[in-house]
């Protein structure tokens, strides 16, 4: 079968590398692509929100199956526009409807949700402009530290953790007020502060039934330690090992199936990958936030360790007979690295040549923020590759990558040589 990937980073690379695997590709394509992604696959110059150019290269190519792997096409209504076209509703789109990629499109749209269904989460309310004054003084109720969440899509920016409560006024008017976030602060969530350990757990669903892939845990920090400003994630574990069998039982009971039940019950058609941020607080588990796709760089080491084919799941999920689908899971462990542009996440330069990517031999190199100029490889991002080892133990797996992260160069380069130490 042909397939369309549509993305640019790290988790497109890494659907990529797992989906040129299968039997049963025949061409792949990956709309824009990196300059990794060429040694999987062809890439195609267009954007993941121009609907009509991708349209046309859906019917010119034939493609048989289409995988979304950013947020914003999901928001911005991709899977609606195929089913509303005669000549598209036909060819399966993996990803949600516009109607369930609220549930990461607004983060009160998935409050609501999770209430309505009895999912836990912490406690929350929403203020808008018109609401500015009852959000100050809901502040003032509010244990410290508090959580200010833009409702909107905000590039994984638009949290902020207040450690006092001028410190939370001030970032509120200047959400509500000044626009710090653009439109996506037009609403501010005011949330509990939840203390425990993140990760993530990664369920695929056709709408019915579902298949709970790896969990894993991401480190969004820039600093070594957990510490400076907020990235769109310096590396990922997996699995988690807090995550347990009693754990993730938890999980499934409390969580997953009250959100595929929930979505059911409000009539949302949901086809694709959600991706639940979970906080574990003294063993039992509260939702953070819904994202509906794959989470990067998790992907990048949840995709290594299944060992079975991953077309035949999204088939599953396109032919809505996931339940009869099965895959198999490695027992290693997989640490994945990230190397970023130095200045990153404030400005950083690109086109920086990278070198050494090919003496790399036992970790996988995941491009992110990459292209090719003249044939040579430069950043073109602030998280430019993305290093994998897939090792037995966590220890081991954590060495290898962050050993290979050390081998390749381009000028500016930084990574953390920490990732995942803090669960050995």
């Amino acid at each position: 079968m042909n397939i369309l990937i549509i993305g640019s980073g790290g988790r497109e690379s890494a659907f990529a590398w797992k989906i040129a695997q299968s039997k049963q590709t025949a061409q792949l394509y990956i709309a824009p692509g990196n300059a990794g992604t060429v040694q999987y696959g062809q890439n195609v110059p267009i954007k993941v929100t121009d609907f009509d150019e991708i349209a046309d290269f859906v019917l010119s190519k034939q493609i048989n199956l289409v995988l979304v792997g950013p947020e914003e096409p999901l928001v911005k209504g991709i899977h609606d526009y195929f089913l509303e076209r005669a000549d598209l509703r036909h060819i399966p789109v993996i990803g949600p409807q516009q109607e369930g990629a609220q549930l990461e499109g607004s983060k009160d749209f998935a409050k609501q949700f999770m209430i309505r269904h009895g999912v836990p989460t912490a406690a929350s309310q929403s203020f808008d402009r018109s609401t500015l004054s009852e959000g100050l003084a809901y502040l003032e109720t509010q244990k410290l530290p508090v959580v200010l969440k833009a409702d909107g899509l905000a590039a994984g920016k638009g949290v902020l953790i207040c450690a006092t409560l001028d410190e939370a006024k001030t970032e509120l008017r200047a959400m509500l007020e000044d626009a710090k976030f653009g439109e996506a602060s037009n609403k501010v969530v005011i949330e509990e502060y939840l203390a425990g350990i993140e990760l993530s757990v990664f369920v695929l669903t056709d709408g019915d039934s579902y298949k709970v892939l790896p969990s894993a845990k991401d480190y969004k920090r820039i600093g070594e330690g957990d510490t400076g400003l907020n990235t769109g994630g310096m590396g990922s574990v997996s699995p988690v090992p807090f995550a347990d069998n009693l754990f993730m039982d938890k999980v499934e009971e409390r969580i997953i199936i009250p959100t595929i039940e929930g979505l059911k019950r409000d009539g949302i058609a949901y086809k694709g990958f959600i991706f639940i941020g979970l906080m574990n607080v003294d063993g039992n588990p509260y939702v953070i936030e819904y994202n509906v796709r794959m989470g990067d760089p998790e992907t990048e080491s949840v995709l290594p360790r299944i060992e079975s084919d991953l077309v035949d799941l999204l088939q599953g999920v396109a032919e809505g007979n996931l339940f009869e689908r099965s895959f198999t899971l490695s027992p290693k462990t997989a640490a994945t690295v990230v190397l970023v542009s130095g200045g990153y996440p404030g400005s950083y330069d690109s086109g920086k040549a990278i070198n050494n990517i090919e003496n790399v031999k036992d970790s996988i190199v995941f491009h992110a923020g990459t292209h090719e100029n003249n044939g040579i490889v430069q950043t073109a991002g602030g998280r430019v590759l993305a290093v994998t080892a897939l090792e037995d133990t966590l220890f081991e797996a954590l060495q290898q990558a962050t050993a290979d992260a050390g081998r390749i160069y381009f000028e500016g380069k930084y990574f953390r040589k920490d990732i995942g130490f803090d669960l050995i």
